[in-house]
């Protein structure tokens, strides 16, 4: 008996450090519900068949943490700095580790009139950061960046053939998981100036889904309990005699 409950003891602590694992991308989810361009992350559930170091079969838990990757609702704030996509694609940010990719459009000038993200890494253009040096700019529907008349750059947008191929970084910054994947130019795709794209995450979802995980988590501690109160119990009769 006590072999069997160690069994069960074992797929309750998996089940609650997956549980666990869940919890923390929803808290993630509900803690980034109004940063621009953020893509909310599920965590997947599966079970698979494997040999312990005995050579017994039992069947363990694994986890997949995938990226939701549709558009947020987008907004109108007025902001000339601020830019939404409409359509499939993403924004080439230079930061010092490399291209990266985000839909977050919350950008800034720096001291040098370049458009930079908010922790000043460079937006990219066709011939490579933007600069705006002028009394008066605009950045139309085709990305074109016109300058007190003159066209001086225009914003980069590229898509994937597999946005799966895709990891997050931190900060709304996507990076490619290998060197060998290559981006390609977005088709379609609206660039709209003076409007930022919201988070896609619905809170409502994702607070239900919070109060699903607590209740599923006390149900695996009871369960705890339980197989820890008999197997007490079994020890405490081993060796007693029957009166």
């Amino acid at each position: 008996m006590f072999i069997k409950n160690r069994l069960g003891l074992i797929e309750s602590v998996e089940t609650m450090l997956a549980q666990t694992q869940r919890l923390n991308e929803v808290s993630n989810n509900v803690a980034n519900v109004d940063t621009s361009g953020y893509k909310k992350d599920n965590v997947t559930f599966w079970e698979m068949l494997y040999t312990t170091s005995n050579n017994q079969q039992r069947v363990g838990k694994a986890l997949r943490v995938t990226t939701e990757f549709q558009a947020g609702p987008v907004e109108e704030t007025g902001n000339p700095l601020d830019l939404a996509l409409n359509g499939e694609g993403f924004f080439k940010i230079q930061t010092p580790q490399g291209v990266r990719y985000t839909r977050d459009g919350n950008f800034h000038l720096n001291s040098q009139g370049q458009i930079t993200t908010a922790d000043g890494n460079l937006l990219l253009g066709q011939s490579g950061p933007i600069v705006v040096q002028g009394k008066k700019f605009v950045i139309n529907p085709d990305g074109n960046v016109i300058v007190d008349g003159e066209q001086v750059n225009q914003v980069s947008v590229v898509t994937f053939s597999d946005l799966k191929s895709l990891e997050k970084e931190g900060n709304t910054l996507f990076r490619t998981k290998s060197a060998d994947i290559q981006e390609q130019p977005a088709q379609g795709v609206e660039v709209k100036q003076g409007f930022l794209e919201g988070s896609n995450v619905n809170v409502v979802k994702e607070m239900t889904d919070m109060m699903d995980l607590f209740r599923s988590f006390e149900a695996q501690q009871r369960t705890v309990n339980t197989i820890n109160d008999m197997d007490s119990l079994a020890v405490s009769r081993v060796g007693k005699l029957t009166p």
